[in-house]
C-alpha cells in the first residue's frame, strides 16, 4: 500500500490517456456483462422446460395453424394425459413499448400440465368461469400496476386475429412461481380462454400448437412420432419435439446465439487488450530515465516490475468497476427491449449476478495483468546506463 499514491500520481500525469483507457476497459467488461446475461437467460429458459411436455406446431412453421378437431385424435394415443391448445396472440396493450408475451389457451389443462404456476383457488373459480377472463404473472401484474379485477383491452397485428375492435379482458388471477424448485419459471406473461379468441374471430381460426402432457418423459420420442405419423398425409402436417427442443429451436432462428455472443465478447477483450497493452508501453517508455533512477536508488528489477504491473491492474480495476456499474444498468434497460423481455423474463433475481459480476471483475483483472505484463518484463531487464543513454 506504501506505493499506492507513487502508482496514482502516474495514473494522473495523463489524464486523457489514462480517462481513455478506463473508459475502453469499461466498455469491454459492460458488453461482457450484458451479454453473459442474455445467455444465462437462455440456459434457463432450456433447464426450466419439462421432460413431460411436448410441443406440436405445423411442420412447415409457427406461422401456419393446425386444426382444432387434432386435439381429440392427439388425446386418443397411448402415453397422452392432457392436450391444450396454445396461439401466440401477439397483443399490443396501448403502445408497442408495453411488449410482453401474451397466449389464447386451454386455461384449465395447460394449469394442471403446469404445476410450476400457482394460482389461488379462488382466483382459479372465478378465471374458469370468465370468459373474458386473463391470468397474468406476478412481475406483469407489479410492472403496470395491476390487480384482481381490473381490465384493460389488447389489440394483435396479426390478421386473423383483428376483428375491428380490441379484445377486452379482465384480470381473475395472477399467478406465481416457487422460484426456488423452478427458477425458470416465467412471471411475465399473460394468458386467456383460447375459446375467447375462437369465438371472437368466428370461429374461424385454429391454434398455434398443442401443449401435450405424456406420462412418461423415456416414451417421449415414440409418442412424437405417432402424433406426426398421425398426420403425416393431412393438410396440416405437424412436428412434434419436447419442450427444451422447441425453446432451443425457438432461439435458434436468430441463430446461434451463444456461438456469436461469445464471439463478440472475445473480440472485444483482444481489441481491449491490445488498447490497454499499447497505453501501458507508452507509460513505461516515457518513464525510462525515472525507472533508471529508481534502480540507481536501490529499488531491485522486481520491485520495478510489480510497480508497474500494480499500475496495470489499478487501471483494470477502476475499469472494471464502471463496467459493472454500467453493465447492470444496462442489463436491466434489456428488460424494456422488445424482443429480449419475453426471454430475460424467466431469469431469476434478473440484473448482476454475483457469478457474472465475479466474471467480469477477473476478465479486467486479467486484460490488466496481461498489458502489463511484458512493458513490465522490459523495464524489468533493462540496464540502467541503456535507459539513461537512450533518452
Amino acid at each position: 500500500m506504501k506505493y499506492l499514491p507513487y502508482i496514482l500520481k502516474h495514473l494522473r500525469r495523463n489524464w486523457i490517456r489514462t480517462g481513455s483507457t478506463i473508459a475502453a476497459m469499461a466498455v469491454c467488461i459492460l458488453l461482457f456483462c450484458t451479454l453473459q446475461t442474455v445467455v444465462a437467460a437462455i440456459n434457463y429458459a432450456l433447464d426450466s422446460a419439462s421432460a413431460r411436455r411436448l410441443w406440436t406446431r405445423h411442420a412447415v412453421s409457427l406461422v401456419f395453424e393446425l386444426p382444432l378437431t387434432y386435439k381429440d385424435r392427439i388425446a386418443a394415443i397411448p402415453g397422452v394425459q392432457r392436450v391444450a391448445y396454445s396461439s401466440w396472440f401477439n397483443g399490443i396493450y396501448i403502445d408497442q413499448k408495453n411488449f410482453f408475451a401474451n397466449f389464447a389457451t386451454d386455461i384449465e389443462p395447460f394449469l394442471d400440465m403446469n404445476p410450476e404456476i400457482i394460482v389461488r383457488p379462488e382466483e382459479r373459480a372465478a378465471l374458469m368461469a370468465d370468459r373474458r377472463g386473463c391470468m397474468v404473472g406476478r412481475l406483469l401484474a407489479e410492472k403496470f400496476n395491476w390487480k384482481v379485477g381490473d381490465t384493460f383491452q389488447m389489440e394483435s397485428p396479426i390478421p386473423p386475429y383483428r376483428i375491428g375492435q380490441p379484445f377486452e379482458f379482465v384480470i381473475r388471477a395472477i399467478y406465481d412461481a416457487d422460484l426456488e424448485r423452478n427458477p425458470g419459471t416465467d412471471l411475465s406473461s399473460m394468458f386467456f380462454h383460447h375459446a375467447y379468441l375462437y369465438e371472437a374471430t368466428g370461429r374461424r381460426v385454429g391454434t398455434g400448437m398443442y401443449v401435450i402432457e405424456i406420462a412418461d418423459p423415456d416414451n417421449a420420442g415414440e409418442v412424437s412420432k405417432a402424433v406426426d405419423a398421425m398426420f403425416a398425409d393431412s393438410d396440416a402436417p405437424t412436428k412434434t419435439e419436447t419442450e427444451a427442443a422447441f425453446v432451443a429451436g425457438f432461439i435458434a432462428m436468430a441463430g446461434n446465439l451463444a456461438l456469436l455472443i461469445n464471439a463478440i465478447g472475445l473480440a472485444v477483450a483482444f481489441t481491449i487488450l491490445l488498447v490497454t497493452a499499447n497505453t501501458m508501453s507508452m507509460a513505461v517508455r516515457e518513464r525510462r530515465r525515472e525507472i533508471a533512477v529508481l534502480k540507481t536508488l536501490g529499488f531491485t528489477g522486481g520491485t520495478v516490475l510489480a510497480l508497474i504491473i500494480a499500475e496495470a491492474l489499478v487501471l483494470g480495476v477502476i475499469g472494471g468497476g464502471l463496467g459493472l456499474a454500467l453493465g447492470w444498468a444496462s442489463i436491466q434497460g434489456l428488460t424494456q427491449a422488445p424482443v429480449l423481455s419475453g426471454i430475460l423474463a424467466g431469469y431469476p433475481k434478473l440484473g448482476l449476478t454475483p457469478m457474472v459480476a465475479t466474471l467480469g471483475m477477473g476478465l479486467a483483472l486479467t486484460l490488466g495483468l496481461l498489458a502489463g505484463l511484458f512493458p513490465a518484463l522490459a523495464a524489468y531487464r533493462a540496464r540502467v546506463t541503456e535507459m539513461l543513454r537512450e533518452v
